[in-house]
């Protein structure tokens, strides 16, 4: 099974354009196109209900093309719960297209992939906890997660400090993923000290990263073949998934001299 990742496309209506093209093309032979989250973006003049209605349009496509997977981000958001709590709804839409979204499973090959939401307080954790429960009852063998925000770490360092999902690491620990697809650190791939990938306890976790122009950074995983490439432009990187100390080399080897920072 064949995964193309890409995160962080803040309604760049380009960087929509090129996951759709490499999504679709078929040397590449994509069977799932993931998005971790940051579709909308809260700072654009755009009314989030336009972006909205643009971006499910992209979604409906990418659907079309085969079996597309969506989290949430801190962008995303667009309603509070009863408590207050901010959360996302839109999201359900491209439901109608055929889109996983947050809570959402699917069994493809031999995998579970589960769509995890943004969360901002108690409630809207314990509903992401609940989730993970549910999904991980009567499973395959073989987990991989769909969330926004990495652990503090390599995948979460921005150059300065690090933003990492505090609740992560424990969710790690209890359920054990073996890949965790995330975005959310624009920087991390780009900086000295952090990455787009990591190997931490029995799970890979990835980062594609974000550029503000040209194409988005891709991840590309190759599930049966068990690796993983990084295309940006500035610097690429692949690790084999059999060898946890392929993801020190990928991470020191991904930028071109000229852009290590």
């Amino acid at each position: 099974m064949r995964v193309l990742l890409a995160s962080d496309l803040h309604f760049d209506l380009p960087k929509l354009d090129a996951v759709l093209s490499r999504a679709r093309d078929p040397e590449a032979g994509f069977d799932v196109t993931v998005i971790a989250g940051d579709l909308l973006d809260i700072s654009s003049y755009v009314p989030l209900d336009a972006q909205v209605t643009v971006v499910l349009g992209y979604l409906e496509r990418l659907a079309e093309s085969g079996p597309t997977i969506i989290c949430s981000g801190n962008h995303d958001l667009d309603h509070r719960t009863e408590s207050g709590e901010k959360a996302t709804r839109w999201m359900d839409g491209a439901r109608a297209y055929g889109v996983h979204v947050d809570g959402d499973s699917v069994d493809l090959d031999g995998w579970r992939l589960t769509s995890c939401a943004w969360w901002e307080g108690p409630e809207t954790l314990a509903a992401l906890e609940a989730g993970l429960d549910r999904a991980a009852v009567e499973r395959p063998r073989r987990w991989l997660w769909v969330y926004h925000g990495p652990p503090e770490g390599p995948l979460s360092w921005t150059g300065s400090r690090h933003y990492g999902d505090p609740e992560l690491p424990r969710l790690l620990e209890t359920h054990r993923p073996d890949v965790v697809l995330c975005g959310h650190i624009h920087q991390a791939p780009f900086t000295a000290d952090g990455a787009w990938v990591e190997h931490r306890g029995t799970t890979w976790l990835f980062n594609a990263g974000y550029l503000r122009t040209g194409p988005p950074p891709f991840v590309e995983l190759d599930l049966t073949e068990d690796r993983a490439l990084w295309r940006s432009a500035v610097g690429s990187g692949e690790v084999d998934l059999t060898d946890p100390a392929t993801a020190e080399a990928a991470r020191l080897a991904r930028l071109e001299p000229a852009d290590r920072q």
